[in-house]
């Protein structure tokens, strides 16, 4: 039987086929559910591989390696696909060509790991038991998020996954290491959108309009007092305004503000009371000076819960391919994904892939346009994808 010597070994010996699909993947990156050249790049390296696969969710893509040796498990290996609109400001020959889109969470590094521990896991086929389940998906970066259509669609079924496996790359730690948590990891995201309105007018006649731009000034900075004095302490929580569109002059007062944030946390009790306190504020500050505020909050991705005797077990294995100081305990993380629809409905692991070059952590940050991993990342992301998807099927 393999050990997690020869699945090392494996691993790099394939390193340049996985850093050229990921330097290709980065060069062509694609916005999320208009994943189509990445989607038949996947469909053509799995072709190569043997490997037959299924569309799904549009441009998702999933396949089985079935293992020649008796066993009933099945193991789901996830990645996602798309990128984000930004500009990439990096100098690199592999830099994005597609202007205004850019790989920069990563989704080409966990796609090329993924058909990395494809080939992997294909070549040991004889030497294993048990099913492992791929899973190409689209539309991370999106709601209502990839993972959900193609959970809709049946990809939890058929079969159905003993636990779901998968990583995200973090800057944070350098590349050869990981972080793991148990049981809760990553919060739930809700979008806010709104417009306040007021009545526009001459800047230098502010006693004759109703100013939206101060309404919602106010409305930002009350509407702190919800996570600072509402929230129970011990529940994490953020609440964040990223877009304000007021489209006035220097001289000019606007009829109205548009506005977008998000709001994050743990405990979905929470999560609803805290909707109804940020539209109740906002309502009642707006119509108290004179105008009116228009918020819709649309529920987002569910907070991902990483199951406990599954992510025990994960980090365990990961100690034997890795080495025990490799393998760290991650904190709470606020970001979101739709991997935790996944954990919602079986046992699931979500860890994180150090991607940091060696002496200079924290790396480039995730979502910014100089964002870039050091590739040594992507040997060990694919050797440990398949070395966990081997082990917890119950090979030893």
């Amino acid at each position: 039987m393999p050990d997690a010597a020869d699945f090392r070994l494996y691993a790099k010996k394939i390193a340049k086929t996985i850093i050229d699909n990921r330097r290709h993947l980065h060069a062509h990156p694609e916005l999320s559910f208009e994943e189509y050249q990445t989607s038949v790049f996947i469909k053509n390296r799995l072709d190569e591989l043997g490997i037959k696969w299924k569309s799904m969710a549009g441009t998702g893509v999933v396949a089985l390696i079935k293992g020649k040796m008796k066993s009933g498990r099945v193991v789901a290996l996830r990645a996602d696909m798309d990128a984000l609109p930004i500009s990439e400001h990096n100098e690199a020959s592999y830099c994005s060509k597609n202007n205004g889109v850019m790989h920069a969470c990563g989704h080409d590094v966990h796609t090329a790991s993924l058909l990395g521990a494809a080939q992997i896991l294909r070549a040991m086929q004889d030497q294993f038991g048990g099913t492992v389940k791929l899973i190409f998906q689209p539309g991370e970066e999106k709601l209502p998020g990839g993972a959900s259509i193609m959970i809709r669609e049946g990809v939890l079924k058929d079969p159905v996954p003993d636990a779901v496996i998968g990583q995200h790359v973090t800057p944070l730690l350098e590349a050869g290491k990981i972080g793991m948590r148990k049981g809760i990891f990553m919060a739930s995201m809700d979008e806010i959108t709104g417009y306040v309105y007021g009545r526009g007018g001459h800047g230098a006649q502010p006693h004759q309009n109703i100013d939206p731009v101060m309404i919602t000034a106010q409305i930002l900075v009350s509407l702190q007092q919800i996570v600072s004095r509402m929230a129970n302490p011990g529940i994490p929580t953020v609440l964040s305004f990223g877009k304000l569109l007021a489209n006035g002059a220097i001289n000019i007062i606007p009829d109205h503000v548009y506005l977008e944030g998000t709001f994050r946390t743990y405990d979905d009790q929470w999560r609803m009371n805290a909707h109804r306190h940020i539209k109740k504020v906002a309502s009642s500050i707006a119509e108290g000076m004179g105008g009116k505020c228009d918020l819709q909050i649309r529920k987002g991705y569910p907070a991902l819960i990483n199951n406990e005797q599954l992510t025990s077990d994960l980090a365990g294995f990961a100690e034997t391919y890795l080495g025990k100081k490799n393998v760290i305990e991650n904190e709470i993380w606020m970001a979101a994904e739709d991997f935790a629809y996944y954990s919602q409905l079986s046992p699931a692991c979500f860890y994180l892939l150090g991607v940091a070059k060696k002496g200079q952590v924290p790396g480039p940050s995730l979502h910014t346009p100089d964002f870039d991993v050091d590739e040594n990342a992507l040997v060990t992301g694919c050797g440990l994808m398949s070395w966990l998807a081997y082990r917890n099927l119950g090979n030893e």
